[in-house]
């Protein structure tokens, strides 16, 4: 999924989890150009960056070092870097909580920023703006990878947390003296005061293109293969280990290798898939700021190179930039033939004016299921209307606390997940009650409804979720709750019969 979830140690650490990056020519004005970052997959509402880590994207200019078989790009050793720390959270004059944050910019200066404030904040200089926030994720991932076989998306609902730096593209990177630059960003903890044991914390996690890991060093495809991301990603940008490096470029080969042979057709040279190894192992996200960069452009300037012509676009990567299919075709069928996912585009598309990436996922997500049952309504509310829940085959053990509405239950599966809920409301006439989850479940704004109607001789149970997605993708939350609802039913189906 792009650089989502890529390696144990990002998986343990989301906050420090860099998912995307993004070199784009600003919609709102072509004079400037836009660098962003995402972190934090499936961020939750109420999701903070971190405070103990440097949020950094850094570029380079790079020239065209070789073309065709030969190809290869020079970054220069000068970068330019921009880095984002945060603070904890503190309450603003109307008692609400608000995250503040720094940008340090090329030649030391600092501009401090509110986090999710929607207009940035800006030098008295105008050449840089910046913010920092919440976003819908502008990744969308169609495909289950291991089978390529075409899906819905997979992050539909999701967030992450952006941070976008826009820039005047000619007093910044002043084109004059090249063009062409490479980009990367990455999450290294804040260098802390070390005891006598202690070492260095390395390096959590960075991407220049997309899919380094996921797709081109973690192939599904390669069994057996010892997973590399971690070691990877501790790598320094723009300068991997020379003993590593032969480690990597294997590992790319073999990758590349059967990627092209996933419809069946070899349609890359040995010395071609060498070459793309090559120039993958160079990991940086290429643009060039005097070409026009598209939604189509992105891998353009890689492609070409290789191909042993001119690149024509500006190459980068767009906010609506279908990564994934595009990445996909070049590798299967060297692009014979465009391999379009099951989706055509993110959640939301993104935005003509700054800060570009669509406002966050905030709508509720419902998972609503109903069931017959040949029994009287009175009879099964008399089982499943008790706030206890102890009629549920998934559910081991049950204690409550307190009486009425406010009680809490605290619910042990079989599973071992532990969930607490609170009863909100009940009507024993209507038979209905509604609870609200307050532990076990990833997600927020979780309320549930269990309601048994007439239905003839017999009753129809509605049980209904509202939730938002937290922590975990939103397909991964719908799953859990579709499986302990239908779980219930099953067992309801069990003990009453069904309705013919």
């Amino acid at each position: 999924m792009s650089d989502h979830v890529d390696g144990p140690r990002s998986i343990g650490e989301p906050a420090a989890d860099v998912t995307d990056l993004f070199a784009f020519t600003s919609p709102e004005n072509p004079a400037r150009t836009v660098l962003a970052a995402c972190v934090f997959p499936a961020a939750g509402e109420d999701a903070v960056f971190s405070n103990v880590i440097d949020h950094s994207i850094v570029v380079r200019r790079v020239t065209v070092a070789g073309v065709g078989n030969a190809a290869k790009f020079h970054p220069a050793d000068a970068e330019i870097r921009f880095s984002f720390r945060f603070e904890v959270l503190k309450r603003n004059a109307a008692g609400n909580p608000i995250q503040c944050g720094v940008c340090t910019l090329p030649g030391d200066r600092v501009l401090s920023l509110t986090v999710n404030d929607e207009n940035g904040a800006s030098t008295p200089e105008g050449d840089f703006r910046v913010f920092a926030g919440l976003r819908s994720d502008p990744f969308y991932l169609a495909w289950t990878v291991a089978e390529l076989k075409k899906v819905p998306n997979l992050l539909q609902h999701d967030n992450v947390l952006c941070i976008v730096v826009e820039l005047d593209t000619r007093r910044v990177l002043d084109p004059a003296k090249g063009s062409l630059f490479g980009a990367i960003a990455e999450t290294v903890p804040i260098p802390q005061a070390r005891g006598l044991v202690a070492h260095p914390v390395s390096r959590i996690d960075w991407v220049g293109r997309p899919e380094q890991t996921n797709i081109r060093l973690s192939n599904p495809a390669l069994s057996g293969a010892e997973d590399l991301r971690d070691l990877w990603n501790q790598q320094t940008p723009f300068a991997i280990r020379k003993d590593l490096q032969p480690l990597f470029l294997q590992r790319l080969k073999d990758s590349l290798a059967d990627w092209d042979m996933r419809d069946g057709t070899a349609d890359w040279t040995p010395d071609a898939l060498a070459a793309n190894a090559n120039v993958f192992l160079d990991d940086f996200l290429l643009f060039d700021v005097a070409k026009p960069i598209t939604d189509q452009s992105h891998l353009e300037i890689e492609k070409n190179t290789i191909s042993g012509r001119p690149y024509q676009t500006g190459g980068g990567r767009t906010v609506d930039a279908n990564a994934i299919d595009i990445l996909l075709t070049w590798l299967v069928n060297h692009d014979r033939e465009f391999l379009q996912g099951g989706a055509t585009g993110a959640t939301k598309p993104g935005m003509k004016t700054f800060p570009y990436f669509a406002t966050p996922n905030t709508e509720l997500q419902t998972v609503a299921e109903t069931i017959e049952l040949p029994t009287a309504p009175e009879e099964v509310w008399s089982v499943i209307g008790p706030f206890a829940l102890d009629w549920h085959p998934v559910v081991a053990r049950v204690s409550l606390t307190g009486t009425g509405i406010g009680q809490l239950r605290m619910i042990e599966t079989l599973d071992g997940r532990q969930i607490v809920e609170r009863l909100d409301a009940l009507d024993d006439v209507n038979r209905l009650y509604r609870y609200t989850m307050i532990a076990g479940v990833p997600a927020s704004r979780y309320i549930g409804t269990l309601e048994v109607k007439p239905n003839g001789s017999g009753c129809v149970v509605a049980w209904r979720v509202q939730f938002l997605a937290s922590a975990q993708p939103d397909l991964v939350v719908r799953g859990m709750v579709s499986t302990l609802i239908n779980a219930g039913f099953a067992g309801l189906k069990g003990r009453f019969g069904v309705a013919k």
